[in-house]
Order: C-alpha cells, then structure tokens, then sequence
C-alpha cells in the first residue's frame, strides 16, 4: 500500500476520472497539502474536521461509512486512511453527485479500505516491544536496543549518555539509549522517537539539497511531520515538510518522496507535467513509488 496507501491520494498517478481525483486537487499555495492545518484535525486522528458529517453509502453491496468535508477545491478528493474514507469535495457540489462519484470508484473503495483493515492486524501483530533487545527499523536496516550507554577503548564513553548508534564487530547495528535498566517502554520508544527525529533533520536536508540541485528548485525550509496518513507535502513558497518516520525506510524509498515533494516546488499538481518533472531527476521512480507503496507509516512509534 502506498502513502503509503495510508494516504492513497499522494502518490497516485494521473489518469482518473476528472470528476473524482485519487491524488490531491491543486491547492492555493501556500501551503498545497497540510497535514495538520489548525482548523482541521489530521485523517487518523479520531476527531472530524468542523464542517465536517459522518455518513454512509453502499457500494458493492457493502455498507461504507465515511464522513464527507466541504472544503475550497475544484475537485471531488477521496482518501482512505486509517479510521476509514474520507471524502472532501467542494461547497458547490450537491450529495447526489458526491455519492454518484463514490459509486464510479466503489470497487477501489472498497479494495482499498478491505487491505487498510488488513494492514491494521499486521501492524498490531508486528507492534514493536519497548525494551532492551528490541529492533526496529532504520534506513531499511534492523537496528537492536541497548539500554546502557555505549562504550569505548578504556570504557564507557565519557562525553555524555545521549543515544549512539554503533556498528558492532559482528556486523549488527545496536542503538544505545543511555538509559536506567528499569527504564519504562514508554521511555524506550521516546528516546528513540527523540532520536530518529534528529537524525530525520539532518538527513533530510543533504538528500534536499542533493536533489534540489539536479531539480533546479530551491527549497526554503524543512519541518518534521508525525503524520499517520502522509509522507510528505511542498508549498509553492518552498516549505517542505517530510515524515521522520521515513527513516525507518530504505534510502532508495526516503529520495523518492524527497524528489516527489522537491518536483511539486515546479509543478503544483499531480499532472503529466509533474512526473515527467520527477522522471528528470528520477527515471526509476515508478519503480521506487510501487515499493513504498508495500510500507506503512509506524502507528506505534
């Protein structure tokens, strides 16, 4: 599933039916795609954006609620995420044309939301377990925790017990959190959530200016996003915000979104225009964007 599908409106080519989009509409930057935007709570949050009604529909002979926002847009969007459909559509367009338009989709829909159900049980079965000895994922490689502090010639490391990041003799990478052996999950997963977002920023910014260059765009700022249900986003100003939970990714996937967002600084869409603009700098990317779109954002961490 792509943006994963968390979000199966980022990644999507165009091609679909004018009316209905499954990629986001063209926004009036700044900025194109929120993720969080003070008036609205975030796909996955629980809560419904004001102005917003929970609905219901049959499609393919399956009863699907979903709540439906009345939003400044040209254009009918649809995103399935983790507590279910949303549907955003414009103040102009009446109910009977929104759910003609969620029956021209029905079968994807319903697809759709059956592999987010799916992907939900793997999650909870794959949850990771707060404690000493447990791995995650770090730029697609297993990383394994050590509550203790790091150690070097002549003994412990006497700069500080900040988390280190060592590659051990046996070729395993170990993250050690500097923490009190009795130490709680909760603290565990903080300081490595502390951690990856550091390493997120600094990160981040030499694969921007890396692609930057060769896009011939120039990005004006970075922000971290915990989002559940998106990657990343680009305003037309410059602003770039990308998910920290990418570095749980391989490298291959991180500089897809990162030349995807870095292309939207040229084009605001997802039109031929825009791809062809990140074929330019990634001629693979079809390739990169069908993989991530077996990955899912890490609801536990």
């Amino acid at each position: 599933m792509g943006l994963v599908q968390l979000v199966l409106d980022l990644f999507a080519p165009s091609g679909h039916s004018p009316s209905v989009r499954s990629e986001p509409p063209p926004q009036s930057p700044p900025p194109r795609a929120p993720l969080s935007p003070p008036s609205q709570a975030p796909l996955g949050s629980g809560e419904q954006a004001p102005g917003s009604r929970a609905r219901q529909v049959v499609l393919a002979q399956e009863t699907v609620p979903y709540v439906l926002v009345r939003a400044r847009r040209r254009t009918i969007g649809m995103l399935v995420g983790p507590d279910g459909l949303e549907v955003r559509a414009p103040r102009w367009v009446s109910l009977r044309e929104i759910e003609a338009a969620l029956q021209e989709k029905a079968t994807w829909i319903v697809r759709k939301l059956a592999e987010m159900r799916d992907l939900k049980r793997r999650q909870m079965a794959q949850a990771i377990d707060w404690r000493g000895g447990a791995t995650f994922p770090f730029l697609g490689q297993a990383v394994r925790l050590n509550l203790g502090t790091a150690t070097v010639t002549g003994g412990v490391d006497p700069r500080s017990r900040a988390p280190k990041l060592v590659a051990e003799d046996s070729g395993e990478s170990v993250l050690y959190l500097g923490l009190p052996p009795q130490a709680q999950s909760t603290q565990v997963r903080d300081a490595v959530q502390s951690w990856l977002m550091r390493q997120a920023r600094a990160y981040f910014t030499e694969r921007l200016d890396h692609y930057a260059a060769q896009a011939g765009v120039r990005w004006t700022a970075l922000a971290l996003s915990g989002a559940r249900t998106r990657w990343g986003s680009a305003s037309a100003d410059g602003r770039i915000r990308l998910n920290w939970r990418l570095m749980h990714l391989k490298p291959a996937l991180i500089d897809y979104v990162v030349v995807h967002e870095l292309s939207h600084l040229k084009v605001m869409d997802h039109s031929p225009s825009f791809w062809d603009a990140v074929g330019r700098v990634m001629p693979d990317y079809p390739h990169r964007r069908k993989e991530l779109r077996e990955h899912a954002l890490h609801t536990d961490l």
